[in-house]
């Protein structure tokens, strides 16, 4: 089918649907959300069969669900209504949940049902069940949807007694009351607002925007008052409550033009007085089973800073050391990496240095990795990367994904940005040079099949979702059982003939070069796009890339109009006041 996707934004959700449409054989564009008119401009020009609408703030226009199939996948249970679905589930503390694919009608939420899915709701953040268990039912239900409109069914109509509205999530819904609040409670308040808006709340007494919760395990004394800033440890501050403590990893302050920092960079001289605990906040962890070593890093958003980027490359060196055959690069259950800390660049006091900085760091990590010649590494990809994480996980010898992770290996959207982490060396020794030509070359998100096709990675695993690091070890254990003396001994000359070739210094000193000229040359693209980006300025259009219908190679006519009805089968009738025929 001709698939139009509809979105506010391209988010994570619906760069997901995007991939698995297309591997499907869809043909698929996506139009941004600006107005109304450009949504039927983009209709009219591409006409779509069908429009799915994954990631929406406003209502479809009439003029375009009536006269064209839509689907909104909506993040709820069928008859449940409203914009924050997934916050209240969160903040009520609900078992299990669901996802909805909806036909479009002039009320919101309250069309005819085409397919849904419910799954367990587990301890997480809004941000992490969106990402994984919303991704994956939102996915199988649009698939559902599709596969009915081709064999003729329709859509059940959910009777009136069934639907059941919530607002929006106030700030005053989930502020947390310290002197009573237990601290599941406190958890699942910050939780119910990760990503967006955050929670607000104070800390020494400045207004903040809260996110990034984790439970605190060290051992307090009962006599401190609930809501007393204790502790700190790496990033985050351990906020005391009723019987325990709370960590808080990153805020954003009400005042001013702020960002979303590290709470120990956004208080920092408050924050260096209180007692520090190494590894209370743990965002880097190594375990040894057998002989496999993993060396999980779970930063926040995936995103490394130049110090993140120093500690992980000790805790690198540390791993190497151990005696172990096989290294397995685990990332974290979220994101693997998105390459530079855009926030923290965005606050520095020169962001073309502390970007200088941060890739520096970035690529000692990665050549450090390329170096290793005396232990198998692989990267076990089972959350999402972007940019540099995408070519520092390739560093690896082996590059292992979960079948749902999306990737984005491109830097050109960042105000052109040229890139490094040795991809001028990894991309055509392991993709080929034609491949390398392409991926360089493109700005889409890329899915995990078309990954090993490309030679992105090496191994898919598609195992059922929550699976990916069990499956992982039992792989790692197989390996690590065989004898790896030959293989090590090709990898020692395989580095060795690649460094008399051109040594990596060279592949290291020309991508810095083009860096340099991103980051301190006259061109300002690189640092109006991080500007708008870290503050999540909304898009003026939709880039060409994505909107295939306004690239001008399509020979159907521009209209100024929707296209007319469309066929029978896909318009049923439904005997309902919500639904115009």
């Amino acid at each position: 089918m001709r698939i139009l996707l509809l979105c506010h934004g391209f988010n994570s959700l619906t760069q997901r649907l995007f991939c698995d449409l297309s591997a499907a054989g869809h043909e698929v564009s996506v139009e941004f959300d600006i107005n109304d008119a450009v949504t039927e401009e983009a209709v009219g020009l591409y006409k779509p069969e069908v429009l799915i609408a994954p990631f929406l703030k406003r209502a479809i226009p009439a003029t375009v669900y009536e006269n064209l199939q839509c689907f909104v996948v909506h993040p709820g249970p069928p008859g449940d209504r409203g914009p924050n679905a997934l916050d209240w589930a969160v903040l009520d503390n609900a078992e299990t949940w669901g996802v909805t694919v909806l036909q479009a009608v002039a009320e919101l939420d309250a069309g005819p049902v085409w397919a849904s899915r419910s799954f367990a709701l587990r301890p997480a953040s809004k941000s992490s069940l969106y990402r994984n268990e919303v991704a994956e039912a939102a996915v199988s239900a649009v698939f559902e949807a599709l596969g009915k409109i081709g064999c003729g069914q329709f859509p059940e109509q959910i009777v009136e007694d069934a639907f059941y509205w919530r607002p929006s999530v106030r700030q005053a819904d989930r502020k947390i009351d310290w002197q009573n609040d237990e601290t599941e409670t406190v958890l699942r308040k910050i939780r119910s607002a990760d990503g967006m808006p955050g929670l607000r709340d104070k800390v020494f007494g400045e207004n903040v925007f809260l996110y990034d919760a984790r439970l605190c395990r060290e051992v307090l004394e009962d006599a401190i008052e609930p809501g007393t800033v204790i502790l700190r440890s790496g990033p985050a501050i351990a906020i005391k409550t009723v019987d325990g403590a709370v960590w808080i990893g990153h805020v954003r302050k009400a005042s001013g033009d702020a960002v979303k920092l590290p709470m120990t960079r956004s208080f920092a001289k408050q924050s260096s007085a209180l007692p520090d605990v190494p590894g209370g906040y743990r965002d880097i962890a190594y375990e040894i089973i057998g002989d496999v070593g993993y060396l999980c890093f779970d930063f926040y958003n995936g995103a490394m800073g130049t110090d993140d980027c120093r500690r992980l490359l000790r805790a690198f060196q540390a791993a190497v050391a151990s005696d172990v055959k096989v290294l397995v690069l685990m990332g974290g259950p979220d994101h693997w990496s998105n390459g530079l800390n855009l926030n923290l660049i965005e606050a520095a006091e020169s962001p073309a240095e502390e970007s200088w900085a941060n890739i520096q760091a970035m690529d000692d990590l990665a050549e450090a990795i390329i170096r290793t010649t005396d232990k198998w590494i692989i990267s076990a990809m089972g959350g999402n990367a972007g940019a540099g994480g995408v070519f520092l996980a390739r560093a690896a010898d082996e590059v292992w994904i979960s079948t749902g992770v999306v990737l984005n290996p491109h830097y050109k959207d960042m105000g052109n940005l040229y890139g490094s982490e040795y991809w001028t060396y990894l991309l055509p020794k392991y993709a080929g040079a034609e491949n390398a030509r392409k991926i360089a070359q493109a700005r889409l998100p890329m899915g995990a099949r078309e990954a090993v096709s490309l030679g992105l990675a090496d191994r898919l695993f598609d195992d059922a979702p929550g699976t990916f690091k069990d499956a992982v070890t039992a792989a790692a254990n197989e390996l690590a059982g065989e004898n790896l003396t030959e293989r090590l001994s090709e990898k020692r000359k395989g580095r060795e003939q690649d460094e008399l070739s051109k040594p990596l210094a060279s592949y290291r000193a020309s991508e810095l070069e083009h860096m340099h000229k991103n980051f301190f040359g006259f061109d300002p693209s690189y640092h109006v796009a991080r500007y708008n980006f870290v503050r999540k300025v909304p898009k003026s259009r939709t880039p060409l890339t994505l909107a295939i219908h306004r690239k001008g190679k399509s020979k159907r006519r521009l209209q100024t109009s929707v296209v007319g009805p469309a066929p029978e089968v896909l318009r049923p009738e439904v005997k309902s006041h919500r639904w115009q025929d």
